[in-house]
């Protein structure tokens, strides 16, 4: 039972990071693209893709929670090995999606900033030889 909710949060983790990855798919290549200039954004845009997948299943597949179904806690020596039951399973699956999307949030969000941060460097640079173009014509 325990090797089913493995594989099962597993897969569920993949296909929630999946959805996410095409729901950021543009908003991440327009950024990619207008902060660096070359064909390499679609190369950094691959990469931002892999790091949701990894992001998102390593968030959504808790090994150290899921262990308490085969191992009874450590450092307890009165715990007992927990049975999976039909509401631990719908628990388990609800917490898979939702760390899943937790990780992923916050890997974005830390993108973003940098992005933002990025983009504010690379439009002062623009405004600074626009008006430095500007100044050598009068």
């Amino acid at each position: 039972m325990f090797l089913t909710l493995l594989f099962v949060t597993l897969m569920l983790s993949a296909l929630v990071s999946l959805l996410a990855a095409r729901a950021f798919a543009q908003p991440l290549q327009r950024i990619l693209q207008r902060l660096i200039a070359d064909d390499i954004f679609q190369a950094w845009q691959r990469y931002m893709q892999f790091a949701i997948f990894v992001v998102g299943i390593s968030s959504g597949v808790r090994i150290y929670d899921l262990e308490r179904y085969i191992s009874p806690m450590a450092g307890d020596k009165e715990a007992m090995i927990l049975t999976l039951t039909t509401e631990r399973w719908v628990l388990e699956l609800y917490r898979t999606v939702i760390e899943t999307l937790q990780g992923i949030a916050w890997m974005l969000l830390v993108f973003f900033v940098v992005s933002l941060i990025a983009y504010v460097i690379v439009r002062l640079a623009e405004l600074k030889r626009l008006g430095r173009d500007d100044g050598s014509r009068d």
